[in-house]
């Protein structure tokens, strides 16, 4: 599963920039990598785990803005196209990751 985080924040004042900046580094903490500027994503090896990390995208949540949590398979993920530019590249693959219980 891939755990997908879009949002638009304000960046008006200081206090919202530092509010948008806060709930990004939130994001990269819990393993959440830049796929576009307003878009984040993670790579989860269940869906149970996605919904881990769903919850505490949740509990960060900011008081303004829009933020929309999506989740996809790793296969519909395998079927985005991504363009720079013209120029066709590959999407990111996931990372190997190690699960302790």
């Amino acid at each position: 599963m891939w755990v997908l985080v879009l949002f638009d924040l304000p960046t008006e004042t200081k206090r919202d920039r530092q509010v948008a900046t806060r709930f990004r580094k939130n994001l990269l903490d819990d393993g959440f990598s830049m796929f576009q500027f307003s878009i984040y994503m993670r790579f989860c090896p269940s869906r149970e785990n996605a919904e881990v990390h769903t919850k505490r995208v949740k509990n960060a949540l900011p008081k303004q803005g829009k933020v929309c949590i999506m989740q996809i398979t790793d296969k519909q993920f395998g079927m985005i196209e991504l363009f720079h530019g013209q120029k066709e590249m590959e999407p990111e693959k996931p990372s190997q990751q190690l699960e302790l219980f």
